[in-house]
């Protein structure tokens, strides 16, 4: 299973280091590196979050369509597949 909230985090706030998340309240916690919480925008992370599955799912469509024609795929599209 990817996580796309935290990758969207990561994305969105570059000096968040270390990701906290309460599966049963759904709340992320980020903290840099002095591990102090940097508060974070979730309407953002979920955004991000959903233009990067979007993104993941272009690939992988793309990488298949490629694959049956046999041509070359990009090593975007191949992590798709391996990772």
């Amino acid at each position: 299973m990817k996580y796309y909230k935290q990758d969207a985090i990561k994305e969105l706030y570059s000096d968040v280091v270390r990701i906290e998340h309460n599966k049963e309240t759904d709340v992320f916690t980020a903290f840099d590196v002095d591990a102090n919480e940097v508060s974070i925008n979730m309407s953002d992370v979920n955004a991000k979050a959903t233009e990067l599955e979007n993104n993941e799912v272009d690939l992988k469509a793309s990488a298949k369509s490629k694959l049956i024609a046999g041509e070359p795929l990009t090593e975007a599209e191949a992590d798709t597949l391996i990772i």
